[in-house]
């Protein structure tokens, strides 16, 4: 598993006539995971991993730091609470979590213009769990060139995160997209990723389910409304 990723990393940038990857360290497990993988990939010299606070968690950033040192790569901190409160003076009032996937809009755009300083590709950490379920947000995380880790399921991310060395207080601590103050992937989503895991398995191999209906049915909602995520826009064709 960890081999082919990290030639296939290494394919896409070397056909893309890219001279590395940039990415984004949010002090979580996908994050860590891709990080090791693109060095792997493509030297700890032709990778950026950027830090992108806004309004973020203290121990988010600690724990990015500790992942970036542990990798010895390049790294560049780019604080975006001051752009993030600016934006917000000047759009109207609208539901918490319109202004909440400001955040990763802002770091996608952070990313790709150090993508276009370096002519690097922008590394997404998406894992295939938070990609079916339409876990993350259109523009912003799933704005990227590339999806190593969209293949594995959580449970997957975690077994590789052993096998990469990366520390154990992150790869047990509780994912974030850190959209606001004590939010939780899990929390949000109301499913844990052992569930979501499992459905999804099943599913994708037809196998019957174990978790209870309510549970299933809430999962292929997901899936559904979250196609337009996974696909380009809709071109009305003439």
């Amino acid at each position: 598993m960890k081999d082919k990723i990290i030639a296939w990393i290494r394919k896409q940038v070397r056909d893309a006539g890219a001279k590395g990857i940039v990415l984004g360290l949010s002090g979580g497990i996908d994050s860590a995971v891709v990080c090791a993988l693109s060095k792997e990939a493509v030297g700890r010299k032709n990778v950026l991993g950027l830090f992108m606070p806004c309004h973020s968690h203290t121990q988010d950033l600690q724990d990015a730091k500790t992942v970036a040192g542990k990798l010895k790569i390049k790294t560049q901190l780019v604080d975006l609470c001051g752009v993030y409160d600016s934006f917000l003076k000047v759009l109207p009032k609208a539901p918490n979590l319109a202004a909440a996937n400001l955040r990763p809009r802002l770091r996608m755009a952070a990313l790709y213009y150090f993508a276009n300083k370096f002519n690097y590709l922008v590394c997404g950490t998406g894992n295939k769990s938070e990609l079916m379920a339409g876990y993350f947000t259109k523009y912003g995380d799933g704005g990227v060139d590339i999806l190593p880790i969209a293949g594995l399921l959580k449970k997957d991310v975690r077994r590789l995160a052993k096998e990469l060395g990366i520390p154990a207080a992150i790869i047990t601590k509780a994912p974030t997209a850190g959209l606001w103050p004590g939010q939780t992937d899990e929390g949000e989503m109301g499913i844990t990723y052992n569930e979501l895991d499992d459905i999804l398995y099943r599913l994708e191999h037809k196998q019957k389910q174990s978790a209870g209906k309510e549970k299933v049915a809430k999962v292929r909602r997901m899936i559904d409304r979250s196609k337009h995520k996974r696909n380009m826009p809709e071109i009305c064709n003439i």
